[in-house]
């Protein structure tokens, strides 16, 4: 046989050879693992306005009716629901609960902070002095509330174990102090929802910095904080998703959804640093953005107005409370 012909056997056994191993070590894709979102909400019998919902160590999520003029909890697990009275004319905006469930909640309408023991049913209350309307508030884990004053134009801190109460001044003109959060470093972040800005306030001087949004018109309810120290943010005014870097000052969005009369308001991040806001225009709805690919990543309907939100990160659950007087959730589940 010449060498032509070996040539060409030989060709062929070595492409058989790497066909066959081929064949054996080749597997079939495997599909990206895709969160799917479970949305369940509970009617409150009592009415009144629902909102901001909080997760106690023991798993019950309180809340308060702002019109209603009360506190409640809920145990999702029977659906049970519990009633607390407070004061005539307190009208709670928001509450928040400790490691040991002491539930503190805002008196929006009595210039007061409540500490409510729930084994025993006691309130005390602490007077807020300027801030006559305490509003949304957030631990900061040094024995202290961080608290916002929206129309008496303050930024207060409440010692939880003196009761004194140190004010801050946002802006000289009325801003608005709305949503509040508190970054890992224990800085203080406030939306200045009539300025059109968002304020970092120095937990040690009280020192105050102000950083512009998107536009002198913007105007923003909500903010969080991410890991990489970027502040984000929606801007009811013109439907726009902000990310703001103190670094630099600079901002960039991102068109939402729903368009420019989507209104944005309730904003939070999830475990994954993804953003989780409201659109409280026509349609009342939860999107997801996920500031990694910059993509809005879910649309999910609910039953009314969301106005704030917390994320428990241990059940991977989102909760909030809407105007149409219900108790919401949506778990965040792994896909398969």
């Amino acid at each position: 046989m010449g060498a032509g012909a070996n040539y060409w056997r030989n060709l062929v056994f070595k492409l058989v050879l790497f066909a066959a191993v081929a064949l054996l070590s080749w597997s079939p894709p495997v599909a990206a693992q895709v969160d799917t979102f479970d949305l369940k909400e509970w009617s409150v019998e009592w009415g009144g306005r629902t909102r901001d919902p909080a997760i106690a160590p023991d798993g019950k999520v309180w809340f308060v009716g702002q019109a209603g003029n009360y506190i409640a909890n809920l145990d999702p697990a029977s659906g049970a629901q519990k009633r607390y009275e407070i004061e005539e004319g307190t009208n709670p905006h928001t509450l928040i609960v400790n490691q040991d469930g002491i539930v503190w909640y805002a008196g929006n309408r009595n210039g007061r902070i409540g500490r409510l023991d729930p084994a025993t049913g006691a309130i005390k209350t602490i007077m807020t002095g300027e801030a006559k309307d305490p509003h949304t508030m957030v631990f900061d884990g040094k024995g202290h509330i961080w608290f916002t004053s929206q129309g008496s134009n303050r930024v207060g801190r409440l010692n939880m174990a003196t009761e004194k109460v140190d004010l801050v001044t946002p802006l000289d003109t009325p801003s608005n102090p709305y949503g509040i959060v508190i970054d890992s470093k224990g800085t203080i972040w406030v939306a200045l929802l009539r300025a059109g800005m968002v304020a970092k306030i120095d937990p040690q001087t009280l020192a105050v910095t102000r950083f512009k949004e998107g536009a002198d018109t913007s105007r923003s309810r909500r903010l969080d904080v991410l890991a990489d120290g970027t502040i984000w943010f929606g801007d009811e005014a013109r439907g726009m998703l902000g990310r703001l870097n103190p670094s630099t000052g600079e901002v960039k969005e991102w068109p939402v959804p729903g368009g420019a009369d989507a209104r944005p308001y309730a904003l939070t991040k999830d475990d994954q640093d993804r953003i989780w806001f409201s659109e409280t225009g026509q349609s009342k709805r939860l999107v997801g953005f996920d500031p990694k690919t910059e993509k809005f990543f879910a649309n999910i309907e609910v039953s009314g107005t969301i106005r704030h939100m917390h994320f428990d990160r241990k059940a991977r659950s989102m909760w909030f409370g809407t105007d149409a007087n219900k108790v919401g959730r949506i778990a965040l589940q792994k896909g398969k």
